[in-house]
């Protein structure tokens, strides 16, 4: 099971009715198209490295995992950043996918 970071467990006991209208607007997002679940870990995965957002890619790689996706899927996903968004942030998003699969 991974570690869940303190300031989103912090989040949810905080703000429980909240949390809770973000999961359940997550889940019907999710639900209301025809792809699948890899797929759409894959694409969270890219949103979130696009976006810069260290947090956000740690848990769409957690998430992609447990969705199937291979480690290579994974770094493919990742290295198709590089000719729209550069190699500084191609790398920077690549090290932080690393940070949760090397720990697999």
């Amino acid at each position: 099971m991974p570690k869940i970071p303190k300031p989103f467990i912090d989040f949810k006991e905080d703000f429980p009715e909240v949390s809770q209208a973000y999961f359940s607007l997550g889940k019907s997002v999710h639900e209301a198209g025809p792809i699948d679940k890899k797929t759409r870990e894959l694409i969270q995965l890219g949103i979130s490295c696009g976006a810069q957002k260290e947090g956000a890619v740690h848990s769409h790689t957690r998430k992609a995992l447990d969705a199937g996706c291979s480690k290579e899927e994974i770094r493919h996903a990742v290295l198709l950043m590089l000719p729209t968004l550069g190699m500084p942030s191609m790398m920077a998003s690549m090290t932080w996918v690393n940070d949760i699969l090397d720990s697999e």
